[in-house]
């Protein structure tokens, strides 16, 4: 896709394909080994180091820590901090269930 243009609506189709086929692939798991496996095979290290600060993010937002304190402490840029804020509290409600620990 070139910038600036809007992919045909089967492509949004194909995207929601293999979402849903990745998140059905997640709640298979029984293990936190297998998820550990799964997740390094399917991920690249950055992805995962992002997807982890992410986390560590949200809960230092939702410990009541200034932007600029996340910031500095996980190294996340005040972008990512205010991303992650605006996700938490207007989102999907799926960080809020990870911090609440459902699944746990």
């Amino acid at each position: 896709m070139t910038s600036g243009r809007v992919p045909p609506a089967e492509a949004h189709q194909e995207t929601q394909r293999r979402f849903d086929e990745l998140v059905q692939s997640l709640v298979a798991v029984t293990s936190t080994e297998l998820m550990a496996a799964f997740l390094r095979d399917l991920c690249t290290s950055a992805e995962l180091d992002a997807m982890g600060q992410r986390l560590q993010v949200a809960r230092l937002v939702d410990e009541g820590i200034s932007y600029h304190e996340i910031s500095r402490r996980t190294g996340a840029s005040t972008a990512t901090v205010t991303r992650v804020a605006h996700w938490l509290r207007e989102g999907a409600g799926g960080y809020r269930a990870i911090l609440d620990g459902v699944g746990s």
